[in-house]
């Protein structure tokens, strides 16, 4: 069994408000849940209107297929015009 995780810093230049912040998380979110079959959720910093960090899990038999899975989402973070991505760490346990 493998475990691979996954954390993504994100600036959010367009957003004033956390209001703001958590309609666009909240569309990114399920996007990539829909997307590639994954947990997700912002683990730091709920409180700052122009970044956030989400954590993305996914649990499976092949450790190249998490690796696979993580690096398309990060990747499709990536394109999305929404936010930028500032940093990533993936780790397969």
């Amino acid at each position: 069994m493998t475990l691979g995780t996954l954390f993504i810093d994100l600036y959010l230049p367009d957003c004033r408000s956390l209001k703001e912040k958590r309609g666009l998380l909240k569309r990114l979110i399920s996007r990539l849940r829909r997307d590639f079959n994954v947990s997700v959720a912002e683990v730091d910093k709920q409180d700052l209107h122009q970044s956030a960090r989400l954590g993305v899990a996914i649990v499976c038999n092949d450790r190249s297929f998490a690796n696979s899975v993580l690096s398309k989402v990060i990747e499709k973070v990536e394109r999305d015009p929404s936010c930028q991505l500032q940093d990533h760490v993936l780790e397969l346990l």
